[in-house]
C-alpha cells in the first residue's frame, strides 16, 4: 500500500471517528445528565436495632446517630426499632432506657416488635417505657417500600 493510499485510509478513519463522534454526542451527553442527577433524597430514615450487645448501643452509633441526627433537622422522620435480642437489653438495662428517652425527646419514634417482647415476657416492662410495641413486620415492609433509608445495628 503506497504513502498516499495510507494517508487517505488515515484520514478516511479520522473522519469516520469524527462524523461517529458528532452522531453519537448527543446522545451520550443525555446518558451523562440522567447519571449525573443526584438521587431522590429520601426525608425520612428507619433504625433497626437488633444487637444485644450494649457496647453497639451506647456510645456506639446505633443510639447516637438516630438521637444527634435529628436533633439537628438532618431528616424529617426517624423510626428507631427495637427487634430481637436488643429487646431484652432494653427491658433490663436502666442507662440503656435513659438514652432512648433522649432519643424520643430528640424526637425520634421508638417502636419494639411485639412478637419478641412477648417471646422474652417483657412487653409490659417496654410499654412501660412509653415505647409503642407492635408487629413491626409490616411496618418495615411499607418503610422499605416506602423509600425510607435504612440503618441496621
Amino acid at each position: 500500500m503506497s504513502a498516499t493510499m495510507k494517508g487517505r485510509l488515515n484520514l478516511g478513519i479520522v473522519f469516520l471517528a469524527f462524523l461517529i463522534y458528532l452522531l453519537c454526542s448527543p446522545f451520550l451527553k443525555a446518558c451523562y445528565a440522567e447519571k449525573s442527577k443526584p438521587a431522590a433524597k429520601s426525608s425520612k430514615l428507619f433504625v433497626l436495632w437488633t444487637s444485644g450487645d450494649k457496647e453497639v448501643a451506647l456510645p456506639g452509633p446505633a443510639f447516637l446517630y438516630p438521637t444527634y441526627s435529628k436533633s439537628k433537622g438532618w431528616w424529617d422522620e426517624i423510626r428507631f426499632i427495637v427487634f430481637g435480642p436488643s429487646e431484652k437489653l432494653l427491658a433490663e438495662d436502666a442507662e440503656i432506657q435513659e438514652n432512648i428517652k433522649k432519643m424520643q425527646e430528640a424526637g425520634v419514634e421508638v417502636i419494639a416488635c411485639k412478637w419478641c417482647a412477648d417471646k422474652y415476657g417483657i412487653t409490659e416492662k417496654i410499654e412501660s417505657l412509653d415505647i409503642k410495641v407492635f408487629y413491626v413486620g409490616e411496618i418495615m415492609t411499607e418503610m422499605l417500600k416506602g423509600g425510607w433509608a435504612t440503618l441496621t445495628f
